[in-house]
């Protein structure tokens, strides 16, 4: 199992440190993409590489696909190939987990029309207006989607993208 992390500076720092951490426990290969390799920052302060570009991203390579909050959505969300990266992933219904604002990433894609999902606050109106159902809970799983509104809720968060991922698992080796 391989997981592809999209973010870029801004990122809000737990968001991504957390899966990433929880992920690499579990056994599982984890890499950070960008729209350039090399290091981005987190709101807080932290620093991770990003091992790829976004543009050397092959979907495929990929298991699971984890979209972390903070201000680098409103980034990424304006690069097409991170959107047709979701798109793939959606598209072969693999896991997709977002958190906070990255939900943004699939709003801009066209993915959440008639899904239930949850966002940060201030993202909700536009969740809504992308056709989704929204719903203010800590955790949110729809189909192949995770989502989560805030760091308080990763505990939450990470248990659904945990399940989902051995889930996935179990129906690749079968």
């Amino acid at each position: 199992m391989k997981a592809l992390i999209i973010s870029a500076d801004g990122f809000e720092d737990s968001e991504l440190l957390v899966p990433y951490y929880r992920l690499l426990e579990e056994g599982m290969e984890a890499d950070i993409a960008s729209m350039t390799k090399g290091p981005i920052k987190g709101k807080h302060g932290y620093e991770v590489q990003a091992v790829k570009a976004l543009a050397d991203v092959a979907p495929d390579d990929y298991d699971i696909l984890v979209l972390p909050g903070g201000r680098a959505p409103a980034i990424v969300r304006k690069e097409r190939t991170a959107l047709e990266i979701a798109k793939d992933f959606f598209l072969k219904k693999k896991p997709v987990a977002a958190i906070c604002h990255g939900p943004q990433i699939l709003i801009t894609a066209g993915l959440l029309e008639g899904r239930r999902a949850t966002c940060y606050r201030t993202v909700a109106d536009e969740l809504k207006a992308s056709g989704a159902v929204y719903e203010d809970k800590p955790v949110i799983v729809d189909g192949n989607l995770v989502t989560s509104r805030q760091p308080s809720d990763l505990p939450a968060f990470m248990r659904e993208v945990m399940k989902m991922v051995r889930g996935h698992t179990m129906k690749r080796s079968a």
